[in-house]
């Protein structure tokens, strides 16, 4: 099996040395998505609502430029600077899944890339 990494202007690029994402036959791996907006890699301006659908938006484009829809998340990882935003990510996440919902984890960090509070990744089954 071959890795194919994918790449689209429609979500922010890599600030390191990694892909978007990979592809392994009928799995995609996505990158942690933080709320950067694409065109201008600035951080999305609002409350965890606005940057946690930011972060939505980016997946879901990440999820597109491979063919696939992140509808068919099978796993989600987030990471949150404070659990008190708990609720606040989960009312956005019901906007983007229907049931059966993804696995997930959701963990509390220390801190996340360019001091944002919220870096989320997703595996996306493809077949």
């Amino acid at each position: 099996m071959s890795l194919k990494a994918i790449q689209t202007e429609n979500a922010p690029s890599a600030i390191g040395p990694y892909s978007q994402a990979v592809q392994a036959g009928d799995t995609l791996y996505i990158s942690g998505q933080i709320p950067l907006i694409a065109e201008s890699m600035a951080l999305v301006d609002g409350d965890i609502t606005a940057q946690t659908t930011q972060v939505f938006e980016n997946l879901k484009a990440i999820a597109a430029a491979a063919g696939g829809n992140l509808k068919n998340a099978a796993k989600i990882n987030i990471s949150l600077t404070d659990l008190n935003d708990f609720n606040a990510v989960n009312e956005v996440m019901k906007q983007y899944f229907d049931q059966p919902y993804p696995a997930r984890a959701c963990v509390q960090v220390a801190a996340l890339p360019k001091g944002v509070p919220v870096e989320i990744e997703a595996i996306v089954y493809m077949g």
